[in-house]
């Protein structure tokens, strides 16, 4: 029997990435995001390639109770979720006082509330199975505070501490819960959050979401809890427990500024 994958941010960057490599292990697909045509497209293309079966749900994740109208509407349809992948996300560049409010609101309700609420809702259906894999989309970002992104930053702290947690949680109950956390990717996320004139990214040759993509999938399959894609991000996350917090703030911002 076919299992399914249900990945959130499915139309482009690592959620796109991720939906290819499911398919071509034969494993069906409920693809969502904002973006219809981007998802029909996607969909052609993984039944074609692969004889899966994708669904796709068009839906903006930001808005309140996104996550119980996918869930009810994949109850409804007799869908069983093996694969949870709470993929979509975005970021914001800037001042803290000179950022938009509503678009931080959106970005605190998409990477923490739906994530979360996409969490609660499946794995109560994998205890009860006694069996499902869950991976949450954290980032090198989680390590420590980002001055210029403090929000988005926050937001993937949260998302590595409740995987951790979690994942110790269900412990015995054939359920794993990883946080996959890419550094800068070449994904298109650096236009969302507008900083392509950081020095983070700017003239940087980033790894493809394809990459860390086929990493993540690994990881999930062999039930790593933390996943930090390159060695020199596994250093760098790990490096910033033994630095003085106001040193890792200040290297922080001083590689995020413009440059």
């Amino acid at each position: 029997m076919k299992k399914t994958a249900l990945i959130t941010g499915a139309s482009n960057g690592i959620g796109l990435e991720l939906a290819r490599v499911h398919a071509s292990k034969g494993d069906n697909l409920v693809l969502i995001a904002r973006n219809q045509i981007k998802l029909e497209e996607l969909k052609s293309e993984l039944e074609k390639q692969h004889g899966v079966s994708a669904m796709i749900i068009t839906k903006d994740l930001s808005a309140p109770n996104a996550a119980q109208e996918v869930f009810d509407e994949t109850n409804q349809k007799g869908i069983q979720v093996d694969f949870l992948i709470n993929n979509a996300g975005f970021g914001d560049f800037g001042m803290f006082y000179e950022t938009d409010w509503n678009k931080e609101h959106k970005m605190i309700e998409l990477n923490i509330t739906t994530l979360t609420q996409f969490t609660k809702l499946y794995v109560k259906e994998m205890v009860k199975r006694n069996s499902g894999k869950i991976m949450n989309v954290a980032s090198t970002a989680a390590f420590q505070p980002g001055p210029t992104m403090a929000i988005y930053y926050a937001t993937k702290a949260y998302v590595l501490h409740f995987s951790e947690a979690i994942a110790n949680e269900l412990k015995g109950q054939n359920i794993t819960v990883t946080a996959l956390c890419p550094g800068a990717t070449e994904s298109g996320f650096q236009s969302v959050a507008q900083m392509e004139e950081s020095k983070l990214v700017k003239g940087k040759k980033l790894p493809s979401s394809k990459t860390v993509a086929d990493y993540g999938y690994k990881a999930m399959m062999k039930g790593k809890t933390v996943a930090i894609h390159g060695f020199m991000n596994r250093v760098l996350a790990n490096s910033v427990r033994f630095m003085p917090r106001k040193m890792v703030t200040a290297v922080t911002r001083n590689v995020q500024d413009k440059a």
